[in-house]
């Protein structure tokens, strides 16, 4: 059986509890606001097809992490085999702007040198009178972790699919390039020629 897409990437959002992960992801999926707020368990995980170009199709995987220490165990053990990682902070909350670079390096090192797409969002950034985090101090975090920057809210749905689609763009780049590399640096990305062997011997990798 052929698969229905062409590329497929595992992607993470982490970031603290409260920051609007869930939220966001809900808008990206369903296009509405979450009819609930509940604190995610653990880790939940949900897909979605995006078409970045005429012809070719992307399936992305998204696992929503919750952001409390005493799930980090269960969480952690998701990290390695992601391909892009989506850091949120509340631009309303100070302490989840401060720890971004905590997610950034833990995240960094248990994938021990693996090369990741990062995108970095401001959630809530229809608060604007609560806003604690300026744009121009939030752009030069980005540059300094090399991730594009984007300021979101899932409450009117402001840059939710754009900053989706923007990952997509990027691991579809990274995949394109990765796949230009000598054989012993590529990472497990399912492409194409994997897809092609796979139905060679009479199976999918869906």
């Amino acid at each position: 059986m052929a698969c229905a897409w062409d590329f497929q990437f595992r992607i993470l959002l982490l970031g603290d509890s409260g920051v609007g992960k869930t939220s966001i992801l809900h808008w990206y999926i369903e296009g509405q606001v979450a009819d609930t707020t509940a604190e995610t368990v653990g880790v939940d995980f949900c897909c979605k097809e995006e078409e970045p170009e005429p012809g070719v199709k992307v399936r992305l995987q998204f696992w929503d992490t919750a952001g409390q220490e005493r799930y980090r165990a269960v969480t952690r053990s998701y990290y390695r085999n992601a391909a892009g990682v989506i850091l949120l902070f509340d631009l309303t909350n100070r302490q989840s702007f401060d720890n971004i670079n905590e997610w950034h390096k833990e995240v960094t090192e248990r994938t021990q040198g693996k090369p990741l797409t990062f995108l970095l969002l401001g959630a809530k950034n229809d608060l604007t009178e609560q806003r604690k985090v300026s744009r121009e101090e939030a752009q030069r975090t980005a540059d300094n972790l090399g991730a594009p920057y984007l300021e979101t809210s899932a409450r009117t749905g402001s840059n939710v699919s754009a900053a989706l689609s923007l990952v997509c763009r990027e691991l579809l780049k990274a995949a394109r390039a990765e796949r230009k590399a000598p054989p012993e640096t590529c990472s497990e990305i399912n492409s194409t020629k994997d897809r092609t062997q796979e139905r060679q011997r009479g199976r999918c990798t869906c």
